[in-house]
C-alpha cells in the first residue's frame, strides 16, 4: 500500500542502471496514452499512436504473484511512504508497519502510481538490479528514473493494461 508523503528527500539511484525507455513499434488496439505491461516480456510501453510505443525494462510478480487485466492509474505519489500489503507483512514480519518516503529502505523508490481494485502499484525501487526480473508480489517495479519519465508522462485515469 502506498501513502503520500510530505518528504521532500529524492532517492538516490544506485549501480549502473540507467534510464532506457526507447520508442519501438507495438501491435495491439490501444490508445494512445494507454499503458501495457507485457510480463511475460518484462516490459512496460506507453502507447504513443496507434503504432508506437516508448518501452522501459520492468520487474514483474515472482511466480504466483503475477496476475492479468486491465485497470486504471487512481493516484499519483512522490516519494511516496510504504506500508506493507498484508502478504508481505506475514512473509516478512520483522518488516516496519510504515517506511517513509525517502528513505533508503523504501521499496517504492521515488515515485508510484496506484492502481485501482488492488493494492498494487507502478512504483521506482530501492534495489534497481532487481527491475527486469521476476521480483514483486504483483506491483511494477522500475528504475526511478524510468518512473520519473513516465510519471511525467501520464496522469490519474490512464488505462492500465496487464498481460502475461
Amino acid at each position: 500500500m502506498v501513502a503520500a508523503s510530505t518528504t521532500g528527500a529524492m532517492m538516490a539511484m544506485t549501480g549502473a542502471a540507467s534510464a532506457r525507455p526507447e520508442l519501438v513499434g507495438i501491435a495491439g488496439d490501444y490508445s494512445p496514452g494507454t499503458i501495457v505491461v507485457k510480463t511475460g516480456e518484462r516490459k512496460l510501453y506507453l502507447v504513443i499512436d496507434g503504432s508506437h510505443a516508448m518501452r522501459y525494462t520492468v520487474g514483474v510478480g515472482k511466480a504466483g504473484r503475477q496476475w492479468a487485466g486491465t485497470t486504471k492509474i487512481d493516484g499519483k505519489y512522490k516519494n511516496p511512504a510504504w506500508a506493507p500489503p498484508a502478504d508481505v507483512k506475514r512473509d516478512k514480519p520483522n518488516i516496519p508497519d510504515v517506511i517513509p518516503g525517502g528513505s533508503p529502505q523504501n521499496p517504492m523508490g521515488v515515485a508510484a502510481m496506484t492502481l485501482a481494485g488492488g493494492e498494487y502499484a507502478i512504483h521506482g525501487t530501492n534495489v534497481p538490479n532487481s527491475v527486469g526480473g521476476y521480483v514483486s508480489y504483483g506491483c511494477i517495479r522500475m528504475l526511478n528514473t524510468d518512473i520519473t519519465d513516465l510519471y511525467d508522462r501520464v496522469s490519474i485515469g490512464t488505462t492500465v493494461v496487464v498481460t502475461r
